[in-house]
């Protein structure tokens, strides 16, 4: 299969986890740019932060329609990240490729085991403590910067477990934080866009948004507790693929 056609399939998948799930994007869209489509580790880190940023900003804006934004707690996230998601992103450019791939795969592995074992979302909110969000925040922030993911499958259980928003409010409000973190992220590595084939991340960023509303749509129609537990399997397997890519 070409590279264009490859990078349509995959950013549909990317654009569906992405709308349904309020993260995933970008932990398959590395991988993705590098097994699939040929792009080193850093390129690939910088444009996985193109497509999450586009792909993210059209996501957040169907949750937000639907009320499922909490806009206070999110953007109290994206504020405590967003210097160590430029910092981060100053960081990664100096960064070994097989570190970076490593580092990726056991932030992806570790989310994926806490979301498994993670107690359900409350039915009701519960009141937001901005010592924890903003702590949460920061770390998230600095995990985009570095790895060039968005921090969706680490701000779903954050808001879930630290925060205690319902699952389905915690999904439209991480989107908010995962704009705001790739965004900042990606301003600190404009040096490296020169390396991206443009060609191929076009469709691929023009396809996840696309399947970022028909992910949404999913949303609306499954239970919080399976789409946690989805989101938890592909995370494991992503990670499992990539650590065993390390090591061999």
């Amino acid at each position: 299969m070409s590279a264009p056609l490859l990078a349509l399939a995959a950013g549909a998948v990317v654009g569906l986890a992405l709308g349904a799930l309020g993260g995933g994007g970008s932990v398959l869209a590395v991988p993705a740019l590098i097994y699939l489509l040929g792009f080193t580790p850093a390129a690939a880190t910088t444009a996985s932060l193109i497509l999450v940023t586009a792909t993210s900003a059209t996501a957040l804006y169907a949750h937000a329609r639907d009320g499922q934004v909490h806009w206070r707690t999110g953007a109290l996230f994206a504020a405590a990240g967003l210097l160590p998601a430029a910092l981060g992103g100053l960081v990664a450019g100096r960064l070994p490729p097989t570190l970076l791939t490593g580092a990726f795969a056991v932030v992806a592995a570790a989310a994926s085991l806490r979301m498994f074992r993670h107690a359900p979302a409350p039915e009701d909110d519960r009141p937001v403590r901005p010592g924890r969000a903003a702590a949460a925040g920061a770390g998230l922030g600095a995990v985009t910067g570095v790895l060039g993911v968005g921090g969706g499958f680490l701000a779903v259980p954050a808001l879930v477990g630290a925060v205690g928003l319902r699952m389905r409010a915690a999904v439209g409000t991480s989107l908010l934080v995962i704009t705001a973190n790739s965004l900042a992220a990606l301003l600190t590595r404009g040096g490296s866009a020169h390396g991206i084939d443009w060609a191929v991340l076009a469709p691929f960023t023009g396809t996840a948004i696309l399947g970022a509303w028909d992910g949404k749509r999913l949303a609306a129609r499954v239970s919080g507790r399976v789409l946690r537990r989805v989101f938890a399997s592909v995370l494991l397997a992503v990670a499992a693929f990539m650590l065993i890519d390390v090591i061999v």
